[in-house]
């Protein structure tokens, strides 16, 4: 795995959303997680070679600086291992150890709006839902009031949800942030929270139940009844004849015929 680590921390949950997207388009660097530490501030974790890392937080943070939300900024060169068990980035760092190294950039986009006050959330939601083709994967909490309603779906209908989305979050309550990411890389879908709901449950294995001893007597007395051939009276009689009296009846039978 390459040597660094680098941090930029944000005030509000989409911007750090679109700052993880620019600091990964912008160099070689693995989006490893994100942390929460309540009132609003989210941390971007990102992991690559010195020089990559380097340009990615500066990438970060002036986009942040832009939108006004910059908290703090870092480049750790070289971490020691017990930094990186004990950071909450473990699991995911386990995860690119065996992956391919390669995040694909995908074809839909996420669109996030964040107000203050969960029923402003709720009633984003609804109106994002009911006003284009996309669908709600999940929300995110991060204190001071703020929840993020994530939404995926086409470029122009995650752009038409989002504003239905705005002016009915203004309208409940007060409107934080908003943000549509477009194509955004593999490394941030994978890190984004995701409901139960949207989650492939595995489906119970049907076994084949055992078949009652009554009906197996049934299905055998069927089966016996398609094998049984009708025989002619002639014939029939020939075989119903013991064995030791069948060669005497043939040479009955035989006479009775010349």
């Amino acid at each position: 795995m390459e040597g660094s680590l680098g941090l930029v921390e944000t005030q509000s949950f989409p911007i750090m959303v679109k700052v993880a997207d620019e600091m990964l388009k912008s160099s070689s660097v693995r989006l490893v997680g994100y942390e929460k530490i309540g009132s609003g501030h989210c941390s971007a974790i990102v992991r690559g070679g010195v020089a990559d890392v380097r340009m990615a937080v500066d990438t970060g943070a002036e986009v942040a600086e832009q939108l006004g939300q910059l908290a703090s900024r870092l480049v750790i060169p070289r971490p020691l291992p017990n930094l990186e068990a004990v950071l909450p980035i473990s699991s995911r760092l386990s995860q690119l150890a065996q992956g391919n190294g390669y995040s694909r950039q995908g074809t839909q986009s996420i669109g996030l709006v964040e107000p203050r006050g969960f029923p402003a959330m709720v009633g984003a939601a609804d109106a994002m839902l009911k006003s284009a083709d996309v669908e709600l994967i999940a929300y995110e909490a991060v204190g001071a009031g703020l929840c993020t309603a994530i939404i995926r779906g086409s470029v122009s209908n995650v752009a038409v949800a989002i504003e239905a989305g705005m002016n009915e979050a203004a309208r409940i309550g007060e409107l934080n942030a908003v943000m549509v990411v477009p194509r955004p890389l593999d490394d941030l879908e994978q890190t984004l929270p995701l409901a139960s709901c949207m989650l492939e449950q595995p489906q119970p294995l049907s076994l084949p139940l055992e078949i009652p001893e009554k009906e197996k007597d049934q299905q055998k007395e069927k089966e016996k009844e398609l094998v049984e051939l009708e025989i002619p009276e002639e014939e029939k009689e020939l075989v119903e004849l013991d064995l030791p009296d069948q060669e005497a009846t043939l040479e009955e039978y035989s006479d009775q015929q010349e």
